[in-house]
C-alpha cells in the first residue's frame, strides 16, 4: 500500500511521517512518532484509553486515520508535564488521589479531563461525571479518578457546585 506524507504538530513539535492511509492516528502516534503513552484498548472508540487532543478537542485516536491529521495540532499525554518533568496539577492530583491502578486507561482520562479543565469554564459534579463517563476503567472504581479531577479543578479555580451541567 502506498504511504502518504502527513505533516502535523505533536506536543509542540512539527512532525512529518509517512503513513499508510488505513493506519489510525493512534497507531501513527505510537509506531511512527514513538509516543507510546497513547494506549489502544478496544480499538472501537468505546473505552477512551486512546483519547488525545486534536486541534483542542478530545478525539478517540483509534477512530481517526493518521492521514486525517494533516495540518493538525495534536497533544498527547506526553505533552502534559512541564519540559523538566514537573507534573501539572491534574497529573499531581491523580498521583495524590490514587486515580490509577494498572494505568492503562489513565492517559485517556488525563486527556479528557485536561480538555474539561482547559475550557476555562467552571464545572461541578454532574458535568464532571457526565464528561468522564465516556471513558472506561476496570480497576479503580472511578472514585480516585473523580477525586483527582475535582482536586485539580479546585486548585485551578474551576470547581463550583452550582456550575451548569
Amino acid at each position: 500500500m502506498t504511504k502518504r506524507e502527513v505533516r502535523f504538530t505533536v506536543n509542540g513539535e512539527a512532525r512529518a511521517v509517512l503513513v499508510e492511509p488505513r493506519r489510525t492516528l493512534g497507531d501513527t502516534l505510537r509506531e511512527d512518532c514513538g509516543l507510546t503513552g497513547t494506549h489502544l484498548g478496544c480499538e472501537h472508540g468505546v473505552c477512551g484509553a486512546c483519547t488525545v487532543m486534536v486541534d483542542g478537542q478530545p478525539v478517540r485516536s483509534c477512530l481517526m486515520f493518521g492521514v486525517q491529521a494533516e495540518g493538525a495540532e495534536i497533544r498527547t499525554v506526553e505533552g502534559l508535564a512541564a519540559a523538566d518533568g514537573t507534573l501539572n496539577p491534574l497529573q499531581r492530583a491523580f498521583w495524590e488521589n490514587h486515580g490509577l491502578q494498572c494505568g492503562y486507561c489513565t492517559p485517556g482520562f488525563l486527556m479528557l479531563a485536561t480538555w474539561l479543565l482547559e475550557r476555562g469554564e467552571p464545572f461541578g459534579e454532574e458535568e464532571m461525571r457526565h464528561v468522564l463517563s465516556s471513558n472506561l476503567c476496570r480497576c479503580t472504581g472511578y472514585q480516585g479518578i473523580l477525586d483527582s479531577v475535582r482536586q485539580a479543578a479546585r486548585e485551578l479555580g474551576q470547581w463550583t457546585e452550582s456550575a451548569p451541567g
